[in-house]
């Protein structure tokens, strides 16, 4: 079923690798064409038009953009016990591990008088898009609204596809996730729609309201940054907008990279492997080892695990498409330069020396270590955040964090003697830059003298 890339017997450089390892990915600029009509509607007629395109595309129409609050404490209430515990587990692990990634302010007294701090603002208001699709995703909830709860995030919104089995309300495991968090307001609105209106706003109408209190509409405020997963059309309409507002990443499709020796129990590995490609049929899983022993038995084990599990079409595409696929290298080394460069979303060890293994790792999303840290250990309650970067760029770029809602911002706090330390050298760099107004601006301050 998985295609076979042998890279033994040679020394492949990065650029080779690259070329040779498998991945999908997708075109958002293909798709741009379709999405940028939606946004410019969005943004120009607002909630109204989410909700055309929403009837359009998800073949319902709900009554308002902005979910009710009764229908979210209803969710809350009616949700199966046993999952109620499982996402307050969730919900307390994440929190423990993103409350210790918050910065504090730092003070750099650089001369007597004069000082740079550092100190760390969240943003004003954040959009939280959690997608629908092959699945329900309240873990997704968690991974976003966590993060920008510990950052200090004053105002945030979530928005998920309104769904037409659930009279046009996003799925009541999402709402209930949100009520366990304690977010008040979710739109019920996805798709390219959902990313334009957290863009730029609306007025929505809220006929729930109106008898009891008069009002019949209300402001949909804009955020300042998107952020979450979607699909190619959602990622298509982040592109878009960018700028106008901020946003996380382009998520592509999910991807897992195993590396693994003859230690590795070709079970698991299959598990692991199976698991991302019930996600999508574009996921991609790939496996990387030195031991042929073991690729023949993992092929044996996908082979029948796939044809077991319930999703058995999606995955079988998934598997046995250009994004997956077994690598051979000739040892550990050779591999490690391969999941360097193909920079996987999830990466996993299972070789003897897990740890000191994934300790060499430079490219990686995250890395989970050894035999009893598989990746849907981290979909769920390990603690750290599922939201990471895809398509090779944990290169460069990292999953979502505390950070990712912080604003970094220097404030800088010189008087007459420090500032006067140092006017001959700003007057030096500014004519040097042959701007010679900076330094007049410096020297202005002690009557035109340096």
């Amino acid at each position: 079923m998985l295609a076979r890339t042998d890279l033994r017997g040679g020394t492949p450089t990065r650029r080779e690798l690259r070329r040779a390892l498998p991945r999908g990915g997708t075109d958002v600029n293909a798709v741009l064409p379709t999405v940028a009509p939606v946004v410019e509607v969005v943004a120009e007629h607002g909630a109204q038009a989410a909700l055309d395109y929403t009837e359009q595309f998800d073949k319902v129409r709900p009554e308002s953009v902005r979910v009710p609050a009764e229908a979210i404490a209803r969710a809350r209430a009616e949700l199966d016990p046993v999952v109620t515990a499982a996402l307050e587990e969730s919900i307390a692990r994440a929190r423990k591990v993103h409350a210790d990634q918050r910065r504090t302010t730092t003070v750099t007294a650089v001369v007597p008088g004069g000082s740079v701090a550092e100190k760390w603002i969240p943003v004003r208001r954040v959009g939280l898009y959690v997608p629908g699709g092959n699945a329900v995703y309240p873990s997704s909830v968690i991974m976003n609204v966590v993060p920008a709860q510990e950052a200090g995030v004053g105002s945030l919104v979530v928005a998920s596809p309104a769904q037409a089995d659930f009279g046009g309300l996003p799925h009541p495991t999402i709402l209930a996730a949100c009520a366990l968090l304690g977010v008040d307001e979710v739109w019920a609105v996805g798709g390219a729609q959902a990313v334009a209106l957290l863009a730029y706003g609306g007025v929505d109408t809220r006929p729930w309201e109106s008898a009891a209190t008069g009002e019949s509409t209300a402001d949909l405020d804009p955020v300042d940054l998107i952020t979450g997963p979607g699909n190619i059309y959602v990622t298509a309409a982040k592109r878009l907008v960018r700028g106008v507002v901020g946003i996380d990443s382009e998520a592509g499709p999910t991807e897992i990279a195993i590396l693994a020796d003859e230690t590795a129990d070709p079970a698991v590995v299959a598990a692991d492997l199976i698991s991302q490609a019930e996600h999508d049929v574009l996921a991609a899983s790939v496996l990387v080892t030195d031991s042929q022993a073991l690729a023949d038995a993992v092929d044996a084990e996908v082979a029948a695990q796939a044809a077991a599990t319930k999703h058995t079409e999606r995955v079988t595409t998934a598997l046995s498409g250009p994004q997956s696929g077994i690598v051979l290298v000739d040892d550990l080394d050779a591999g490690l330069a391969v999941v360097d460069a193909y920079a996987a979303e999830h990466l996993e060890i299972q070789t003897r020396d897990a740890a000191a293994v994934a300790d060499r790792v430079t490219s990686a999303g995250a890395i989970f270590v050894g035999t009893y840290s598989p990746v849907s250990l981290g979909d769920y309650c390990a603690g750290s955040n599922h939201v990471l970067p895809t398509s090779g760029s944990a290169r460069y770029a990292s999953g979502l964090s505390v950070q990712t809602f912080l604003r970094g911002v220097h404030v800088i706090d010189y008087d007459a003697d420090a500032l006067s330390g140092v006017a001959d050298t700003v007057v030096t760099l500014s004519r040097a830059e042959d701007l010679p107004a900076h330094g007049d601006a410096v020297t202005a301050r002690f009557g035109g003298r340096r």
